[in-house]
């Protein structure tokens, strides 16, 4: 009888949703090895600050590795300041080229209240149709559920945070213990 992997992580499921103005970043805190609930409560949306502007960043992935990126990401943006897109672009193409960062397994959501981007270790930066954008073992979920919403008169946090409970009820990767950010 074969034995269950447990090499391999599991869990995350990060929404950002863009509506009236605001943009929300919402993280689930679970983190799984196998069949095993590791914790709970890790955080996996990250306020940063680099020059002096707010970037609301959310991980999936290899914590290591998305912490990696996110100080690249945050190098770029001191070097760029208030430049978000063209600051992700660099990273996506240190990502897709560097042979030490090519083995990072991560995506990324940040926003900077203006440009919601999900940035991909295939040298992508995508800004989501529908201002919708969700990542991970859940992120489908969470994005059918956020998209259906987007047209009621719920705000961007509500739509992030209703998502994320759906995301939740199905995904046995994620769980209810948020992390939520907004510029």
């Amino acid at each position: 009888m074969a034995q269950p992997e447990f090499n391999t992580w599991h869990g995350t499921t990060i929404i950002g949703v863009k509506k009236g103005g605001k943009v929300v970043i919402a993280g689930d805190g679970q983190v799984s090895l196998g069949q095993t609930v590791i914790k709970g409560t890790a955080k996996k949306v990250r306020k940063l600050s680099p020059g002096g502007h707010d970037v609301v960043a959310g991980f999936a992935g290899s914590t290591a590795d998305a912490f990696t990126l996110l100080e690249r990401l945050e190098a770029k943006l001191d070097a760029m300041p208030g430049q978000l897109a063209r600051a992700s672009v660099e990273l996506a193409k240190d990502w897709r080229t560097d042979k030490y960062l090519q083995k990072l397994e991560a995506m990324l959501i940040v926003t900077d209240g203006k440009q919601l981007l999900v940035i991909t270790g295939a040298g992508d930066v995508l800004e989501p149709e529908h201002n919708v954008a969700a990542i991970g073992s859940g992120g489908n979920y969470a994005l059918a559920a956020a998209r259906g919403m987007m047209d009621s008169k719920k705000s961007a946090e509500d739509i992030a945070r209703q998502a994320m409970a759906i995301a939740a009820d199905i995904c046995v990767y994620t769980n209810g213990k948020l992390t939520v950010e907004t510029l």
